[in-house]
């Protein structure tokens, strides 16, 4: 059988206990600077799901990096946990290039799932929109306020 049934990967889902976000910094690549706090994580997370309603949103490597080289603004959020890291390595280079705010959260999962996909994702770029726009504006000043690394 190639596919389970959908009861099956419920039940999968509710087996795996959620992981709080101090388990998930175990788990960090030593490049995930700067972290979003857990405050800052949840925001993020919120501002993606509202941007996921109104199609505002990039997901995946590829995509993020397509649309940055376009010269589009928002916010990058990439996935703290992601191996290996030279998949998405360059994405905060390209960031710090065209003064784009870029932050990192602890879980792919997480990110995924913010977005509305079963699949994880390593990185998400929020475009900004009048819907939200109060919400993301909370999220630029707070992740345009953590320090970058050196």
């Amino acid at each position: 059988m190639a596919r389970e049934k959908p009861e099956a990967a419920a039940a999968e889902a509710e087996a795996t206990p959620e992981l709080s976000y101090r388990e998930q910094l175990d788990f960090l690549n030593p490049i995930a600077q700067p972290l979003a706090s857990r405050k800052l994580t949840r925001k993020l997370l919120k501002c993606i799901r509202k941007a996921t309603k109104h199609k505002q949103l990039r997901r995946g490597v590829k995509e993020v990096q397509k649309f940055i080289n376009k010269g589009e603004k928002g916010i990058t959020v990439l996935a703290g946990d992601t191996l290996p890291i030279d998949v998405y390595c360059h994405i905060p280079i390209m960031c710090e290039d065209r003064s784009l705010p870029y932050a990192y959260v602890p879980s792919k999962t997480d990110l995924g799932a913010a977005a509305g996909s079963k699949r994880p994702t390593c990185v998400i770029l929020i475009k900004p929109h009048e819907e939200y726009q109060e919400a993301y504006d909370e999220c630029l000043e707070e992740v345009s306020a953590l320090p970058l690394p050196l």
